[in-house]
């Protein structure tokens, strides 16, 4: 008989996974880390623009800009779930990302897919919304870097960098969601406000449903990234 075979953990990835959050949060405010502000920026508005698809409008701008503020201009049909659904792409895409990229990375052990991946991202997002030159410039450079590193970086820097971004990602959602909960100025002018333009559920609500809904989407990628089954035990 066999025994059905046990599940453990990569402690090793754990260690990693909660050094890029220690990183990020203790560099936070150093210059270094500003493109990749504006690049989970351009993930949130990306999640804007596939909710968009998904429910049969058109986007016609995707910009950010150096405060690190984005937009997402698109045609929607004018419909309850449409909106909700829209409103809601970004902070939600923005957690699916995070797991995606942990778990391409770590399950499929397919780093430089994923940085080729994020370089036609890139280039596509530049190529087909950008209307500012800001934008622009920013998909094409940042499309060249990662780039680069497909090309020529070694697998194990590859794999640092997706995870780093994944845990990042992460970390700027949860901050921007901490605004949208705290700062009523902030919230406001947020998409957790535009929910409730429509829902009549206060933004502080919604903010809250996403910070959950998001850090529970990080924590299950993670988890199943983390997760391996042991070899069974086989005996008479």
């Amino acid at each position: 008989m066999s025994t059905a075979p046990a599940v453990s953990f990569n402690v090793g990835r754990l260690l990693l996974f909660i050094g890029c959050i220690a990183l990020g949060i203790l560099a936070w405010e150093l210059p270094v880390l500003w493109p990749l502000k504006l690049l989970a920026v351009l993930g949130h508005e990306t999640g804007h623009a596939v909710a968009t698809w998904l429910v049969g409008g058109s986007v016609t701008r995707v910009s950010i800009a150096s405060n690190e503020s984005g937009q997402c201009l698109s045609q929607l049909p004018q419909t309850f779930f449409g909106l909700v659904a829209v409103y809601s792409g970004g902070y939600v895409g923005s957690a699916v990302i995070s797991a995606v990229l942990l778990l391409v990375t770590f399950r499929f052990n397919a780093q430089r897919v994923l940085l080729w991946a994020a370089c036609g991202w890139l280039l596509l997002m530049g190529v087909l919304y950008a209307r500012d030159f800001f934008t622009l410039g920013f998909c094409a450079g940042m499309a060249v870097l990662f780039g680069v590193a497909a090309r020529y970086f070694a697998p194990g820097v590859q794999g640092a960098i997706n995870v780093f971004l994944a845990t990042f990602t992460a970390l700027y959602a949860v901050m921007d969601l901490k605004d949208d909960l705290w700062n009523s100025a902030v919230r406001s002018q947020s998409d957790a406000q535009l929910l409730a333009n429509v829902t009549h559920v206060p933004a502080l609500f919604s903010a809250a449903v996403w910070s959950l809904l998001s850090v529970a989407i990080v924590v299950w990628g993670l988890y199943l990234s983390l997760r391996h089954k042991a070899v069974p035990a086989r005996g008479l």
